[in-house]
């Protein structure tokens, strides 16, 4: 179950693609908000509301667009 729910979040790849499109790195997007290269890259894997943020913002997003399964009421 916990499988279909990550199934419909955008996958890292897709993330990263998306970035690439707008000229942004996960490095990049850390170092602009102060925090180290390899930080934000956490989001990617597990719960990180500001790692979240920050991706969601550089992509025009609301981070509960990207990970659907982690904003879920029936979580």
């Amino acid at each position: 179950m916990a499988k279909n729910k990550r199934a419909k979040d955008m996958s890292n790849h897709e993330i990263r693609g998306e970035l690439m499109k707008k000229g942004k790195s996960l490095s990049q997007l850390g170092i602009e908000n102060g925090l180290a290269k390899t930080t934000v890259r956490n989001a990617l894997d597990k719960p990180y509301p500001k790692g979240e943020r920050i991706i969601a913002d550089a992509l025009g997003m609301q981070p509960h667009d990207i990970w659907p399964s982690r904003y879920s009421m029936s979580n």
